[in-house]
């Protein structure tokens, strides 16, 4: 069995139930357009996010048994208000759990939370993994413009630490500062460097220390995370105000916590990031079903040089599973 942890979703339904009420959701649908609390426009929908029949031909092609589906990230849509977001939220879980519900065997789900009110995001994701049976929680880097390391979030981490389930941290706005703009930057250097400094704030703010236990994903091989990590260590090591408040051990062994997906699209570079954390950190990931996701992933894995038989097969299913096995319903 292969199982894939990156894998984007819109359930049958959900803009279906956006297009009748947007005011109780406080989201407008018309047509391929989406507008998100009267000011913020996302991409385009796309239909291939909501096509059963080709994503389950696409696995079959490929060799994935299950995907952990997750939602499209534009579509976390924490500028709605509190209440808003927690009706937005269990609507499109429930959405997703009927998905589930009716391909057992192909797919796992992750809930989506409304992280602009931490409180209610607690409460979501414990509904979500108790009631539904998901398996964790898609997060975006940023919640509307604040870093995840802000003070008022603990209860939402509290609650993920308490149910050990899975957090899958995904960039959702790229960088907007110079030089992004063209050549498709914004994807290709920002969206990494979203996670880069997403984690970064995790690390340095001290969400890591404060709750040990959180067993937290980060998509796109980590950004460049593990790349930069004695550049990381060295700051901890150089600059006094990056230890005294909250850090009792360097940067890199925080790093070494964290799950890595696969969707790097170089095989050296996936041994490289499985020689630094090792073969017990690193998932199957492939973005499905966008086109800078990895098009066939267990063949990517595969391709690793010098991956012997046990490291493989901890990495396309094995992680997964210890992973699963461990959340608290």
């Amino acid at each position: 069995m292969t199982f894939d942890v990156h894998a984007h979703c819109i359930p049958d339904g959900v803009l279906d139930t956006l297009r009748a009420d947007p005011d109780r959701y406080g989201i407008e649908v018309a047509g391929d357009a989406v507008r998100i609390a009267g000011r913020v426009d996302i991409r385009a929908l796309r239909a291939d996010l909501g096509d059963l029949e080709a994503r389950l031909k696409a696995m079959d092609a490929t060799g994935v048994r299950t995907q952990l589906l997750s939602s499209w990230i534009d579509l976390t849509a924490y500028a709605l208000d509190a209440g808003a977001g927690a009706r937005y939220a269990r609507m499109f879980n429930e959405a997703m759990a009927a998905t589930v519900a009716a391909h057992p065997e192909r797919f796992a789900a992750l809930a989506t939370v409304p992280l602009q009110a931490p409180t209610r995001a607690a409460e979501e994701l414990r509904h979500a993994v108790t009631a539904l049976g998901m398996v964790g929680v898609e997060i975006a880097t940023t919640v509307d413009g604040r870093e995840l390391d802000e003070p008022d979030l603990d209860p939402f981490w509290e609650a993920a630490q308490d149910l050990r389930c899975l957090v899958l941290v995904h960039p959702l706005t790229s960088l907007a500062g110079r030089g992004l703009r063209r050549y498709f930057l914004g994807n290709l250097v920002g969206n990494p460097a979203e996670t880069t400094i997403a984690i970064a704030h995790l690390i340095f703010g001290g969400v890591l220390e404060r709750f040990p236990d959180l067993v937290v994903c980060l998509v796109h091989g980590g950004g460049f995370l593990p790349y930069q990590r004695g550049r990381l260590d060295r700051g901890y090591r150089a600059q006094a105000e990056l230890t005294a408040e909250h850090l009792s051990r360097p940067p890199e062994e925080y790093l070494r916590r964290l799950y890595y997906d696969t969707v790097t699209h170089d095989p050296e570079a996936l041994a490289f990031l499985l020689d630094f954390v090792g073969p017990r950190q690193v998932v199957l990931g492939s973005d499905y079903p966008f086109e800078m996701g990895d098009p066939d992933p267990v063949a990517t894995v595969k391709a690793i040089p010098g991956l012997d038989d046990e490291t493989r097969d901890l990495v396309l299913r094995g992680n997964v599973q210890r992973i699963l096995d461990g959340v608290r319903r």
